[in-house]
């Protein structure tokens, strides 16, 4: 009764902050976050916002960036740090906001067989659309578009990066699941979860495979994934964060071993897990002492770095 006291503070607390930032211009200028209601197929019935800043190049990167349960793309833009990175390096970033009603609100759909599947529908075919629409109106380079999220949003990361691993390069999962964690959508509420009842336990290989299992017959490269969570937080437990670092090492044919740890700031952890050539496959980060309130300052700034948008 404590954990889930202390897991609805947590979600009440997030709420607050993506509602602060909930204001968004709605003239359709430059360099303002506008809604788009014709984007495409929108089988999610999701809501799109996007945000082209003034110094997007012929062909900019594409960032998906997806708020957590009870909040919104204009929230999540006001909260986060990706507009203000976007204006430094030119990319776009699409903030989609989920209807999903839940118990924990309106969250994006990682629970049905639809979310689970190439082409099967549901919200990750709308941010797909999404996509589709920013490449056609902005040149917006389908070689460089990039997923990440917090919360329900970084489960929705990692979900985009099992089913469409023909459109996400990459992809930056904060306080997220493994792909397949939730088995439906009863299984969704904390208090009562299979998946987040800190209980989940399969092996690199039954997690691999429900990857593979998402777009039966794929062959083509992986994305990269990079994995974030805080060592106390109340909500997603801790645990999962390896049990991510299990899935998707194993999709990359990488060990579990890391080829390298360290310090990237103070009270973080970076374990990497880099292929023969040397290119980091999966980067999982551990943020000492930190509850369900990520991304902090700085962290997107980290996720932008590994998607290799940012210049360096």
């Amino acid at each position: 009764m404590t954990r889930t006291r202390a897991a609805l503070a947590a979600i009440a607390s997030g709420l607050l902050i993506a509602l602060a930032g909930i204001a968004a211009p709605t003239s359709a200028t430059a360099a303002q976050l506008v809604e788009v209601t014709d984007f495409g197929g929108n089988p999610g019935n999701l809501r799109m916002h996007i945000y082209v800043p003034d110094s997007a190049p012929a062909s900019p990167a594409i960032v998906v960036a997806m708020h957590g349960c009870g909040g919104s793309g204009p929230g999540f833009a006001g909260s986060s740090e990706f507009v203000s990175l976007a204006d430094q390096h030119g990319f776009v970033v699409i903030y989609p906001t989920a209807t999903k009603q839940t118990a924990m609100g309106n969250c994006f759909d990682v629970w049905s067989p639809e979310s689970k599947t190439h082409g099967g529908g549901s919200d990750p075919a709308s941010i797909v659309s999404m996509v589709g629409y920013a490449e056609q109106q902005y040149g917006g380079d389908p070689e460089r578009v990039f997923a990440t999220g917090s919360s329900s949003g970084g489960m929705e990361t990692q979900a985009l990066l099992a089913v469409y691993p023909d459109v996400f390069k990459a992809g930056a999962s904060f306080m997220g699941v493994p792909f397949t964690c939730f088995t439906n959508e009863a299984d969704f509420p904390p208090w009562t979860s299979q998946c987040v009842n800190g209980s989940m336990d399969r092996t690199p290989q039954q997690w691999g495979d429900a990857v593979r299992a998402a777009y039966p017959g794929y062959s083509g490269d992986r994305p990269r994934v990079q994995l974030w969570h805080g060592t106390a937080d109340p909500l997603v437990p801790y645990q999962l964060q390896r049990e991510a670092v299990d899935q998707w090492t194993n999709v990359s044919g990488l060990s579990r071993t890391p080829t390298s740890t360290d310090q990237p700031q103070p009270g973080w952890t970076r374990d990497r897990f880099a292929d023969t050539s040397g290119t980091v496959q999966v980067e999982a980060v551990s943020i000492q002492g930190a509850g369900h309130s990520l991304p902090m300052s700085g962290m997107a700034g980290a996720a932008v770095s590994f998607f290799g948008i940012d210049g360096t």
